[in-house]
């Protein structure tokens, strides 16, 4: 059980049906179930260091959020936003769930934590533990625009190795990595060709780049309303959560952190040095963090 099982669920929009692939390991009988849902321009393979160290104790499902990864695209890409990712989660869950009483543990981590963080404010969630991975109701509007300007850019590459080079150079607030971590974190969203949708020989970040849609015109403003809205979501979740923030984050500030021990479920947390936005959980003090947490340890 110690390799991943590639699998789809049929999900639905208000404008059609759409696939939406994930990852599977450990025992499809054992009842305890690990959800792992990755960050913005990310996919399932970020948990797979994770999940292997877990899969003998809890069946670990790493889905890639639609139009990322292996996953379908939108026909319409205004609906790329957190209520449509929560509605794919609870079809995904109706699959791998035995029944309506069972229930599920949750590692979101940044977009992957808005989507468990709404789902587990839910009434009858089935959430029973969530971490959230640097992320909280208030998102900090620079680095919001960060992202954004991230995401708009049509970036091709000649080899994988360019391609590497650059994600390596983006993304080093992920941390210190191995190069044989950073060739795996690359190799999860990276796609050559027509499955990149480029020219034959030309490798790009394997997500759809609609994504970026939702983010557009973006003021003080909407986000001033978001940010009501998820702390609205955050105070309603019933469940333990264990908050991990990336010490150096511009995404999730300390003093957000520390109000969201404050309130609602009142987040244990946990901030980790020489990490900015996010923590990558390839490290053993890092997956320790979640063993602990979730009792596996």
């Amino acid at each position: 059980m110690m390799q991943a099982r590639m699998k789809s669920v049929q999900c639905i929009s208000p404008i059609g049906l759409h696939p939406m692939a994930y990852r599977e390991w450990g025992d499809p009988d054992n009842p305890r179930v690990l959800l792992c849902v990755h960050g913005l321009t990310r996919a399932g393979a970020d948990f797979d260091t994770l999940a292997r160290r877990l899969c003998d104790q809890v069946r670990v499902i790493c889905p890639d959020v639609v139009g990322r990864g292996a996953s379908g695209r939108l026909a319409n890409p205004a609906l790329y936003q957190v209520p449509q990712y929560i509605s794919d989660m609870v079809t995904l869950l109706a699959r791998v769930l035995k029944d309506e009483s069972q229930q599920v543990e949750w590692l979101g981590t940044s977009m992957g934590g808005l989507i468990g963080m709404g789902l587990a404010s839910l009434p009858n969630s089935p959430i029973s533990r969530l971490i959230l991975n640097d992320i909280g109701p208030r998102l900090e509007l620079s680095a919001m625009l960060r992202i954004a300007d991230y995401l708009s850019k049509d970036l091709r590459f000649a080899s994988f190795a360019q391609a590497e080079q650059y994600l390596r150079e983006i993304c080093q607030p992920f941390g210190p990595h191995s190069d044989a971590q950073w060739t795996a974190l690359a190799q999860g969203v990276l796609a050559q060709g027509v499955l990149a949708q480029q020219a034959d020989g030309q490798w790009a970040r394997n997500y759809d780049p609609q994504i970026a849609m939702p983010f557009a015109g973006m003021t003080a403003e909407s986000a001033e309303y978001g940010e009501a809205q998820l702390w609205r979501a955050y105070d309603a979740i019933q469940c333990p959560v264990l908050l991990v923030r990336g010490e150096q984050s511009d995404l999730l500030t300390h003093n957000t952190a520390i109000e969201m021990t404050q309130r609602g479920p009142k987040a244990r947390l946990v901030e980790l040095a020489g990490i900015g936005h996010a923590t990558m959980f390839q490290h053993d003090d890092q997956i320790a963090l979640v063993q602990e947490f979730l009792a596996l340890a």
